[in-house]
C-alpha cells in the first residue's frame, strides 16, 4: 500500500520522472524539450540538493510516484541557486528574449530571482507538489501537504507560498479546496498562493 515517507537519495530518478511526467500543466512533458531533464533540473533537482529534509514522497512499494518539495528560506535558496546550481544549467542555451517554449523554460532557470515574490518575507518558504495520475484523487496530495506544513511549522516557519501554472486548473481547484489564498501580487497570468503552516488542511 502506498505511504508517505521522507525523501531518500535513491528516489532522485523517480522524483525526476514524476516532475517530467507532470510538467506540462499537469500532463506528461516527456519528449517536449530537447532534454527530458530540463524541467526537473529547474523544479526538482535544486530542492533535493538544497534542503532534502523538506522533501517527502509517496512510496507505492515499488517507487516514489509523487512528492512535495520545499525550501524554508526562499531568499537563501535564490542566492544558493545562482551560485551553486545555475552552472549546472549551462548546457542549455540561454536565449534572450526567449523565442521558443524551451527558451522560456531555460530563462526561468537563469532567473532564480523570479522566486522573490513581493510577499517573500511574510511567506518565506515555497513548495512544489506533483503526483502521477494513478495516485491523484486518493488524498495523497493533502497528506503530502499536511506532512510538509508540519515540518515547516516545527522549524518556526509561519507561512508558505507557491506559484502555479494558470493552465493547470485541476491543481488550482486542489489548492483552493485546501485553503490556499491568492497573495496580493498574484495575477491571472502569474498566480501566487499562500497558506499558514498551522492551517488544518
Amino acid at each position: 500500500m502506498a505511504a508517505i515517507r521522507p525523501y531518500r537519495p535513491a528516489d532522485r530518478a523517480a522524483v525526476y520522472e514524476v516532475c517530467r511526467r507532470t510538467a506540462a500543466a499537469g500532463a506528461d512533458a516527456t519528449g517536449v524539450y530537447s532534454d527530458d531533464d530540463l524541467m526537473p533540473d529547474i523544479f526538482a533537482g535544486p530542492y533535493l540538493e538544497f534542503e532534502p529534509d523538506l522533501a517527502f514522497v509517496v512510496d507505492t512499494g515499488q517507487r516514489a510516484a509523487g512528492y512535495v518539495l520545499a525550501v524554508s528560506d526562499t531568499r537563501a535558496f535564490v542566492d544558493w541557486f545562482g551560485r551553486e546550481w545555475l552552472p549546472k544549467l549551462a548546457r542549455f542555451e540561454h536565449v534572450e528574449p526567449p523565442q521558443t517554449p524551451q527558451d522560456a523554460i531555460v530563462d526561468l532557470g537563469y532567473r532564480p530571482e523570479r522566486m522573490l515574490v513581493p510577499e517573500v518575507d511574510d511567506y518565506p518558504a515555497h513548495l512544489h507538489i506533483d503526483l502521477l495520475p494513478e495516485l491523484q484523487g486518493q488524498g495523497f496530495g493533502r497528506e503530502l501537504l499536511r506532512t510538509l506544513l508540519a515540518a515547516l511549522h516545527e522549524r518556526g516557519i509561519r507561512n508558505v507560498h507557491l506559484a502555479i501554472d494558470p493552465a493547470n486548473r485541476a491543481a488550482r481547484a486542489f489548492y483552493d479546496r485546501l485553503g490556499f489564498r491568492e497573495l496580493p501580487s498574484s495575477t491571472p497570468t502569474e498566480p501566487v498562493l499562500g497558506i499558514s503552516t498551522d492551517a488544518g488542511v
